[in-house]
């Protein structure tokens, strides 16, 4: 695809389809319409030979010093978490637990899966992989990355969620692009995302609408 009409498609999906859905002019749920496009970003990838197919437990065992890493970030996240909420608004902290256990157990098993993975399989391999004829290297595009991936939450309609997501989507682009692997940045955003739901900062990440 020549590069005029590639950075029309970037535009069209990174730029144009979460402002209109801010705006109010795209009116499909968030999840589902994240799910459509995940699946199509993976049919990509999987036609593109671009998903590697690796068995699980070497997986694992190759990747601990990653996993050891992702670990100490997540510890470093939670912690300046509960210390941004017990200074901020301090009567919420672990609110979401407390009051509701049912349903932020369900959240924490079904974020990774129906939000975490599919926004690093568009955010991360898929731009990687798709936008290489217009972004030619690997500075351009981490931050075409970073920047997408922050301004998708402008459908939140606040700006803690942009400005909380460009530090961190710094981190998972940063993951990914070192690794490799889609596992792995999927597993530290789903890491992010529950800690931040359960301490207390979840209501900037969540809207009904």
């Amino acid at each position: 695809m020549p590069g005029p009409f590639l950075w029309l498609e970037f535009l069209a999906l990174f730029g144009l389809t979460p402002l209109l859905h801010a705006l109010g002019w795209l009116p499909f749920p968030k999840i589902p319409l994240l799910l459509v496009f995940a699946g199509g970003c993976l049919l990509y990838l999987g036609k593109g030979g671009y998903l590697l197919k690796t068995e699980f437990s070497i997986f694992l065992s190759e990747n601990r010093h990653n996993l050891r890493a992702i670990t100490l970030r997540s510890l470093v996240v939670a912690l300046c978490s509960v210390l941004v909420v017990l200074v901020w608004a301090p009567d919420q902290l672990f609110g979401f637990p407390r009051t509701r256990p049912l349903l932020w157990l369900a959240v924490m098993a079904l974020y990774p899966l129906l939000s975490a993975f599919p926004q690093e399989a568009i955010y991360r391999a898929f731009l990687f992989h798709r936008y290489v004829p217009i972004l030619r290297t690997d500075r351009s595009r981490t931050w075409a990355s970073v920047l997408a991936f922050s301004f998708l939450h402008i459908v939140f309609g606040n700006w803690v969620a942009v400005a909380l997501t460009l530090p961190a989507g710094w981190i998972f682009t940063r993951t990914y692009r070192r690794t490799g692997s889609l596992f792995l940045a999927s597993l530290e955003h789903a890491a992010y995302g529950c800690i931040i739901f359960t301490v207390g900062l979840g209501r900037f990440f969540y809207h009904p609408a």
